[in-house]
């Protein structure tokens, strides 16, 4: 198996028991997402702070995660946390339109935390910053709500499967050496 194939399987292989084997390359802090709201998210106004990327979708099973999202940047936003949702058509279940996505989070679940609009997340048309995880880290989304924390120095920390709720012991234990305490 070739040494790009084996990394890949390895890493879906862990992303699936809970670990990770991404290798620390750091991420380019220039990527930006157009917001949900209008304007732009850009990667450089949060840089030094630790980056939850979670690609999302409004009809999925795993949508009611859109709360745990939104409580663990309540709780922890203060403290330099990012929580960005990327709502992503790609497994087919997000509504078709940028409106309706912002309609349903408001209206739903109340979020408060960063959207982009309506983003590929796989193949050749996905974001650079998911085409970057593909090639430079071997990992790619295979189902809605895989969150990927990169840290403060801009390298991935870790990734978690669509059924690691948002708020479990995982993903809070990595999250919380990264933040600033003071």
């Amino acid at each position: 198996m070739p040494m790009h194939s084996r990394r890949r399987f390895l890493g879906t292989a862990c992303l699936w028991a809970g670990l990770s084997t991404i290798p620390a390359v750091a991420a380019d802090r220039s990527w930006r997402f157009d917001s949900i709201d209008g304007g732009v998210l850009s990667f450089s106004d949060w840089a030094g702070q630790p980056v939850l990327v979670v690609n999302t979708a409004s009809r999925c099973g795993f949508t009611k995660q859109y709360d745990g999202l939104q409580a663990l940047y309540d709780e922890y936003r203060d403290q330099g946390l990012v929580v960005l949702a990327v709502p992503s058509q790609d497994f087919k279940q997000e509504f078709a339109s940028d409106e309706q996505v912002a309609e349903f989070c408001e209206v739903n679940f109340n979020l408060t935390l960063p959207m982009t609009t309506i983003t590929r997340v796989r193949g050749p048309e996905a974001h650079p910053f998911y085409k970057w995880l593909a090639e430079a880290e071997g990992f790619t989304p295979s189902w809605n709500f895989t969150k990927v924390l990169i840290g403060p120095d801009g390298k991935v920390v870790n990734v978690w499967g669509s059924a690691t709720r948002p708020r479990a012991q995982a993903i809070t234990r990595a999250i919380e050496p990264l933040l600033n305490r003071s």
